[in-house]
């Protein structure tokens, strides 16, 4: 039996960045991974998603100067925009296992499973032993449990389609609801939006996230609010229907967005003595679980921040500096801005309420308006000392925008502060000074 230093279960971008952070640092190091190296980011989540969308971009930017040096707008060819998309998620499995060997760490196929609090074994037969494990498995789609449930399809499932059908359904109202939605929009499907409530993107300002709604429903999305799916029946023609209270809908296909749910459910933490939930892994200040030598880092973590990328890199980079002596501190998250990638994109960051709010429609903004944009929104909340505390924007930069308004944020910056800069001008870091 194998014993190393710290084994890592789990070798999506939190778990290979930790993996490689610890061999850096001399110790001897395993990872294991039971399905796509590099995780769903890479493979199947946020990477491939913004290949589709630059396709949405594309096509939205022609719309928006139709009769103004464009006469038509092509929809997206989804077979060619897909094989664009495997250009860049095909090499990233072996490329990110080939990178762990090439770094001298060993990379374990299979499915692990704890045996004790100091030994996993992986596919029912090969041992491994360690002092210290990390934790960094992730989440996956949750779905509705309703009869007729193994005819939803996962996100997943979307990003691999080979023809994208002329009809189709996503269930919830959340990011990633909203940017299939865009997607296949883009194609010229038809596509619908079942929510359970009136609420969508709930962690979002409600009057932005509603005009977001408007935005989508002037290009043809279908959105029904409060509309509890209670079954989903197939068809004699392939079709499915969608059936509710005084709600029925036929379509070609229905996605389940409606959550998710981490990957904590088969590794037997029990007989670690690691507690969880369908939330997560329990941890402390400084993403111990309830063994003390077992940490979790990313998605699998049941904590309230958004579950991102870069969050997990941030957390493997602090358990790892924990791990090598390096600091002894609590973890303190710095400023994380999110993005909802639709059309346009709706973006936050910080504070959304404060002792000054200022609330502006930007459309007709030189910054805005040289590509035609149909609707531009920025929220600025300011603190009692005029200081910048959050933004909320929706526009078709909002994803580049929020992150220096994040800096703003950060540096405690006034209106004073702001004028004392120099931006490239004109573009929408140039307007910085007139938000408020």
């Amino acid at each position: 039996m194998e014993k190393f230093d710290t084994i890592i279960i789990g070798a999506g971008p939190a778990g290979l960045a930790a993996a490689h952070n610890l061999k850096g640092n001399g110790q001897k190091v395993a990872i294991v991974e039971n399905n796509l190296w590099g995780g769903t980011c890479p493979n199947r989540g946020c990477d491939p998603k913004k290949v589709l969308l630059s396709g949405v971009e594309a096509r939205d930017r022609v719309a928006q100067l139709q009769g103004k040096g464009f006469d038509d707008v092509p929809y997206v060819n989804w077979k060619e925009l897909e094989a664009f998309k495997e250009t860049f998620t095909d090499p990233v499995s072996a490329g990110s296992r080939n990178g762990i060997v090439k770094a001298g760490i060993t990379a374990v196929d299979g499915q692990p499973k704890f045996v004790s609090a100091n030994e996993i074994v992986v596919n029912g037969q090969d041992h491994y032993q360690t002092d210290k494990f990390i934790i960094a498995t992730g989440q996956r789609p949750s779905y509705l449990n309703i009869p007729g449930k193994q005819h939803l399809l996962s996100s997943t499932d979307f990003l691999s389609l080979k023809k994208m059908p002329e009809d189709i359904t996503i269930i919830g109202a959340g990011y990633i609801a909203f940017e299939l939605a865009t997607i296949a929009n883009a194609t010229g499907a038809k596509v619908h939006i079942i929510h359970h409530n009136d609420h969508p993107l709930k962690e979002f300002n409600e009057s932005y996230a509603l005009e977001l709604v408007k935005q989508l429903e002037a290009k043809g999305v279908d959105f029904n609010f409060n509309i509890d799916t209670q079954a989903i029946e197939q068809q004699a023609d392939g079709q499915y229907l969608i059936k509710a209270d005084n709600f029925e809908l036929t379509t070609d296909l229905i996605i389940g967005a409606t959550g998710r749910i981490a990957n904590a459910d088969f590794l037997d933490l029990e007989k670690a003595g690691v507690e969880y939930t369908r939330h997560g892994v329990k941890v402390n200040s400084k993403l111990q679980s309830t063994n003390e030598n077992i940490y979790a880092i990313g998605d699998v973590v049941a904590t309230k921040q958004p579950k991102l990328t870069p969050v997990g890199g941030f957390e493997a980079n602090y358990v790892t500096d924990l791990l090598t002596g390096k600091t002894d501190q609590d973890l303190e998250l710095p400023l994380i801005p999110t993005v909802v990638y639709g059309s346009p994109k709706l973006a936050k960051v910080g504070a959304q309420e404060g002792a000054k709010v200022v609330d502006q429609e930007v459309t007709s903004w030189f910054t805005y308006s040289h590509t035609n944009d149909p609707k531009a929104k920025i929220r600025i909340v300011l603190n009692d000392k005029s200081e910048i505390t959050g933004a909320t924007l929706l526009s078709n930069n909002a994803d580049s925008l929020i992150n220096l308004l994040t800096m703003a944020i950060k540096r405690q910056m006034t209106h004073a502060d702001v004028i004392k800069e120099i931006m490239a001008y004109p573009t929408a870091a140039s307007d910085l000074e007139y938000l408020f």
